[in-house]
């Protein structure tokens, strides 16, 4: 079936007349209305962006938390053991983080049978590099102040000072980068979604729903209420970065 336009632009006996009863069916609501139109398979848009907002939220959300456990924890080991260490583990990182990720991507998912968790786990293994940098930074910055000195003077174990000492001055920095890396997340699952390399096929997705409004010009209604959506999404996801950044940052906390 062709997409057909939102309910709302069209007249009360036009919107009824696939009721029996046409305008006096009581069925003919506006709880039945499709607010923001149906697709090329008659699958309301409204209920799909609800659902692919969902979906894709979830996706950045539990992507971004385990790169970032990945990402902090190689970095802290990087900055404050340093040494060979850091040698290994930093050489190893250029050569990963010099493959084409966007092409492995396209590959992978191309041999693998499309899912929600394999496209997070094959993800996951290119994502966690972009913390390392920055935690390691600060990790190499604080692992020679005097409370540190101190508190390896009194005895205290390499991964004690670590984690109740270090990772906290690393975190403000590091929150900083998660509004990019959610952005980001989100981003490429709506791209592969997109060229169709992304979730099963019928999966509600912002992806999906943007390559029906490319397949379907006559319909505009598709794509820009995807790519809306989308944007304001995108927006409001940094915004709300910004201000957990700020709630952890103590120069702005104790002013």
């Amino acid at each position: 079936p062709a997409p057909s336009a939102p309910s709302w632009t069209y007249t009360k006996e036009e919107r009824c007349q696939r009721y029996p009863l046409g305008v006096e069916d009581p069925n003919c609501t506006v709880g039945n209305w499709n607010w923001l139109g149906t697709d090329d398979q008659a699958r309301d848009v409204l209920a799909r962006l609800i659902y692919g907002f969902r979906i894709s939220v979830l996706f950045g959300l539990v992507l971004t938390a385990a790169s970032a456990v990945i990402g902090v924890f190689a970095g802290a080991v990087q900055g404050y053991f340093g040494g060979w260490v850091d040698l290994l583990f930093q050489r190893f990182i250029e050569i990963w983080s010099s493959i084409p990720v966007l092409y492995l991507l396209l590959i992978i998912a191309a041999i693998l049978p499309p899912g929600f968790w394999i496209l997070l786990g094959i993800m996951l293994l290119f994502s966690w590099v972009s913390f390392v940098g920055v935690v390691r930074a600060e990790f190499l910055r604080a692992r020679n102040f005097e409370y540190v000195n101190a508190a390896r003077a009194l005895g205290v174990g390499d991964w004690t000072i670590m984690v109740r000492h270090l990772l906290p001055n690393a975190m403000v920095a590091t929150l900083t980068f998660l509004p990019f890396i959610l952005n980001g997340s989100i981003t490429t699952l709506t791209s592969l979604d997109f060229l169709g390399f992304g979730l099963p096929p019928g999966s509600p997705s912002l992806g999906e729903l943007l390559a029906q409004g490319k397949n379907n010009l006559q319909a505009p209604w598709l794509g820009i209420s995807g790519f809306v959506v989308l944007s304001l999404m995108l927006s409001l996801l940094v915004f709300v970065g910004e201000a957990v950044r700020d709630a952890f940052d103590p120069r702005k906390s104790f002013r």
